[in-house]
């Protein structure tokens, strides 16, 4: 099965990825690649870091204390080793830790009571880390803030807050540290205001990006590319100028009563329900977590391979 065109074109791995007996899938939110290419997933069970093989082999799993807020992940190799970002919607935690689990830091709520009462909560959905080291939290189900915190989670400062307006947010779901320029940038995806907003390292807004998006849930940079999950059904491929390549897998299921949790028969391998999470290893295979109550996986094989 191929979906895709041009250059991106892709062979859908078929039956890629299945579990063994006694583990399943929760929802499946984010996804990562480590360094000799295993795919990590980070959905909502017991498991909830389940660790495959590029072939799709089950090697291990760990994590039961994110069995219920498991979401945003991502892998940053810092001095030789790799690390886990892992944030949970249900404890309102950020962790940094070892591949095989162990946490090294744990980030709590800032301390703004400025922003954050007993009826407006602190929900963290996303994290990015700097060149540097410097950590970026996306409150995207809290009051829509972005929070920078130095390498060893100490607070420095915060910006965003609910609006329509430049530095304003409306569901900052997913942030990047976008390295393809002279310098990097803060990429947010502000997912119901339908936009990408970019910011500097310090907080100051430097442009918005509307075009082709839909409902975009986080970000993945390959080489001069930027690929978005979109939540409404597709793929989103962007150029180093932030102009569209391609969408893949778009279809209208978003639009489905009972979405997302459709019954996996109703979909077509090529065709994308709920993208949420987006990842590619070393050789350029496409690996997307779809947010659906059973999980579903995809792995995308480039035809030129």
């Amino acid at each position: 099965m191929i979906i895709g065109s041009g250059e991106h074109t892709y062979k859908i791995a078929e039956g890629w990825g299945k579990l063994p007996e006694g583990i399943q899938y929760g929802y499946t939110h984010g996804i990562v690649t480590d360094s000799q290419d295993r795919v990590y997933i980070f959905n909502t069970s017991k498991d909830s870091v389940i660790i495959l093989s590029e072939d799709g082999e089950f090697i291990s799993s760990w994590g039961e204390q994110f069995s219920e807020g498991a979401h945003g992940m991502l892998l940053h190799a810092e001095e030789g080793k790799e690390f886990l970002y892992l944030v949970d919607t249900a404890s309102s935690e950020v962790v940094k830790a070892a591949l095989d689990g162990n946490i090294v830091l744990k980030m709590e709520a800032p301390s703004l009571p400025e922003v954050y009462t007993a009826d407006k909560k602190y929900v963290p959905t996303d994290v990015a880390v700097a060149p540097n080291g410097d950590i970026y939290v996306a409150d995207g189900y809290g009051q829509s803030w972005i929070h920078h915190y130095d390498k060893n989670g100490a607070y420095k400062r915060s910006w965003g807050g609910l609006g329509e307006g430049a530095g304003q947010l409306n569901g900052p779901h997913g942030i990047s540290v976008d390295t393809r320029g002279d310098k990097p940038l803060i990429y947010v995806a502000d997912r119901s205001n339908h936009r990408i907003q970019v910011f500097t390292l310090e907080g100051e807004h430097v442009k918005f990006e509307y075009d082709e998006l839909k409902f975009p849930c986080s970000f993945f940079q390959w080489g001069e590319k930027l690929y978005i999950p979109d939540l409404y059904s597709r793929i989103t491929i962007l150029d180093r100028n932030d102009k569209l390549i391609i969408h893949l897998g778009e279809s209208d299921h978003y639009k489905t009563e009972g979405w997302p949790n459709l019954p996996l028969t109703s979909l077509k391998p090529t065709e994308f329900s709920s993208p949420h999470g987006i990842c590619a290893d070393s050789k350029g295979c496409i690996y997307v977590a779809e947010w659906i109550s059973v999980g579903r996986i995809t792995k995308l094989i480039p035809t030129s391979r």
